[in-house]
Formats: structure tokens, C-alpha cells, sequence
């Protein structure tokens, strides 16, 4: 059920009808069932698989909160980050790991049936795992209260606008608009359905259009000539860009058309100064998901020039591998990490490492606990 489609028009529709008759509460309801609804149209055989993991997640929340034994809390956890990331990687790298297996042996000289599983993978896992398994960090860390109805979890966890292609929200910002009070208004509803528009333009006269020329030339690059090839490059930058912004522009719209605000996903990305500054602009609530989760935890900054670029080109290397289950994309998330280690070397010469931070910190995470406490 695409953003761009009759089919979701007709979804959406009847949803916002009801929606705006109702109070908070069964509104809350409603956005869960029409959740669960959209999430099952996609594939009804992975929904019980979205749920089953959130339960996980929610269970283990309460149970941390229940205790001050930090090893109980890193125990439940550990069984939080297994379940999800169990999940992700084998729906999503199994694949990859059994046929990447069979050709290191076939290289070795080992004979080998080309052989794989057939395990389709269920739309939107790497997003909702992702966000999912910040909420468990957050919660452990203390800096969030769970939540305590099932309901409003799997609310955040599903919620319709975000849940196949983002952006990746985090608890302490999406929680207390589920939580707490929210208003429709006349100007919530213009710039929502501003923004739909913009990215519905994006997607459908931009990217669906370019898309073509990019495929026949990639398709055919052996027999081109280099201008076209740098012709069929930009038109994938192009499209790439106006596919990706464009949905998330649609998700804050219809986000907004219902009282939420989502995270801005792109800043004009392709006007950035410098690699550092890209990554500041392109899929940024992945980048602040990547160096709150990753890099920090690998010591960020801290502990010398070395370990900086070591933990940049780790974060990369694992940012790579979240958009897909090949060399490709590993090469790419390798690549960028240099070009971030390489761009920090050339301006940190004479300062301390811990002068300079990859992305600035959101400020609504210095109040998200505090927010979350007042909701629940």
C-alpha cells in the first residue's frame, strides 16, 4: 500500500474521517488498528512476526524499570538486542551469509550446490528494528520511563506514516505525542498537506521519471559513451533522492495532517559543504541513530585520532551493511567512512579529537526522560 497510491487514498481516508470525531484515547486505538491494518496489506505473514517482536521489547522495558540490579537490566537487554537484531539478521542476511559461505568455498576449490534459503524479507524491519531497539537503550540508560500500556507501545512501534520507510523516530520524542496531549489544527493541516504534496511530486514526477533513463543506462554502460554515463549517474543521484525524500516528506505530512511531528529526514543534502556536513543532511535520523547507538558507545571522539577514525569506519561499515545484504553496500559504508576519518584528519590537524563531533546532539534528547515522565 504505497503513499502514492488509490489504494492508500482509500485507507487514509475513512481513517482520518473517524480520527477527527474521536478523543485522544480512541484515536490512539484507532492509529493502532489502522496500523496493524496497513503493516498486514503488505504481507499478512509478517505481522504476527511485528508483533511478536515488540513484545519482546516491551516486556524487557518494564523489566529493567522494575529493577536497580544492573545486571538483571543488562540481562534483559541482552534479550531485547537478541531478539531484534536475531530477527533482522536472519530475515535480512541470511541469504547473503549462505551464498557469501558457498563462494569463499567454491574459490578454495570445494564444490558447492548453489544453494540458498528462500526467506523473503518482511518491509521495514531494518527501520522499525532500529527504532525499536533505541527505545530498549533508552529505557536501560534511564533516560526514559517505559511505557506501560501494550497498546501505546505497539503504537510507536507501527505507527503508519514512519513504519516501512521511516524516518527512524525515537522514543523520547514520538512517545509523549502519543502520550500526551496533541492538537489538530488549521495550520497543521495546511503544512501537512503542503508537505504531502511536495513529496508526491518528488516521488512521482521526479524520481519515477528519471528512474528509467538511469536503468537503461546502467544496463548498457559497457557500449556508452562517458558523457552519458555521467548523465545516467546523475540522473540515479537525482532519483534516488527525490524516491527517499520524497516518502519521508509524505510520512511528516501525513504525520502532521493528524497532530504528530516527525523528524526532518533531508536538509538538502546535495548542497552540503563537505562529507561530514552530507551526513549531517542525508537520512539524518539514521546518522543520529548510527552515532548515538554506535559511535558513542565505541568511544565517539574519545580516546585519540586513531580510535576516532576506527570508530567512524566501524559506524560506516555497519550503516553500509543496515541498507542492504551485499559487498556493495558494505564497500559503500567502507567508503564513506574514510572519506569521514580522512575529512576529520584534514580538520582537526592541531586540535584534540574531542574538539569536534561527528552530528550535533538533538536537543530533545536531553529532556527526553523528563518528557516521557510527565506523559506517563
Amino acid at each position: 500500500m504505497l503513499f502514492h497510491s488509490l489504494t492508500f487514498a482509500l485507507f487514509f481516508a475513512p481513517v482520518f474521517a473517524l480520527y477527527c470525531a474521536l478523543d485522544q484515547r480512541r484515536q490512539n486505538a484507532l492509529l493502532l488498528a489502522a496500523s496493524l491494518y496497513f503493516y498486514g496489506a503488505w504481507d499478512v505473514r509478517f505481522l504476527g512476526l511485528l508483533i511478536a517482536s515488540a513484545s519482546i521489547d516491551y516486556i524487557a522495558a518494564l523489566r529493567m524499570a522494575a529493577t536497580c540490579d544492573m545486571r538483571l537490566r543488562r540481562r534483559w537487554l541482552r534479550l531485547s538486542l537478541a531478539g531484534n537484531f536475531g530477527i533482522l539478521g536472519f530475515f535480512k542476511y541470511c541469504n547473503f551469509f549462505v551464498g557469501s559461505f558457498q563462494e569463499l568455498l567454491g574459490s578454495v576449490g570445494f564444490a558447492t550446490n548453489s544453494w540458498a534459503p528462500s526467506i523473503v524479507l518482511p518491509v521495514g524491519i531494518s527501520f522499525y528494528t532500529f527504532q525499536a531497539v533505541s527505545y530498549a537503550v533508552d529505557v536501560y540508560r534511564g533516560e526514559l520511563q517505559p511505557i506501560r500500556r501494550y497498546g501505546d507501545y505497539l503504537l510507536f512501534v507501527t505507527f503508519f506514516p514512519q513504519l516501512v520507510a521511516g524516518p527512524i523516530e525515537r522514543a523520547g520524542r514520538l512517545i509523549p505525542q502519543i502520550l500526551g496531549p496533541r492538537r489538530m489544527t488549521w495550520d497543521g493541516w495546511c503544512s501537512g498537506s503542503l508537505l504531502l504534496l511536495i513529496g508526491l511530486f518528488k516521488k512521482m514526477a521526479v524520481a519515477d521519471m528519471v528512474a528509467p533513463y538511469a536503468d537503461r543506462i546502467f544496463e548498457s554502460h559497457r557500449s556508452l559513451s562517458a558523457a552519458t554515463l555521467w548523465f545516467g549517474l546523475y540522473c540515479f543521484a537525482l532519483q534516488i533522492y527525490a524516491d527517499f525524500s520524497g516518502y519521508s516528506d509524505m510520512a511528516r505530512g501525513l504525520a502532521r495532517i493528524l497532530g504528530f511531528e516527525l523528524v526532518e529526514n533531508f536538509r538538502q543534502p546535495y548542497f552540503a559543504a563537505n562529507i561530514t556536513d552530507f551526513w549531517r543532511r542525508w537520512h539524518v535520523s539514521l546518522s543520529e541513530w548510527l552515532r548515538d547507538y554506535v559511535y558513542i558507545p565505541l568511544g565517539g571522539n574519545r580516546g585519540g585520532k586513531i580510535a576516532t577514525y576506527r570508530n567512524l569506519l566501524a559506524t560506516m561499515l555497519l550503516g553500509g551493511f543496515w541498507h542492504g545484504a551485499s559487498w556493495n553496500f558494505v564497500a559503500w559504508g567502507g567508503f564513506h567512512g574514510l572519506m569521514l576519518a580522512l575529512h576529520k584528519l584534514w580538520t582537526s590537524r592541531g586540535a584534540p579529537a574531542s574538539a569536534q563531533t561527528w552530528i550535533p546532539r538533538p536537543k530533545y534528547l536531553s529532556h527526553g526522560r523528563a518528557a516521557a515522565e510527565a506523559a506517563t
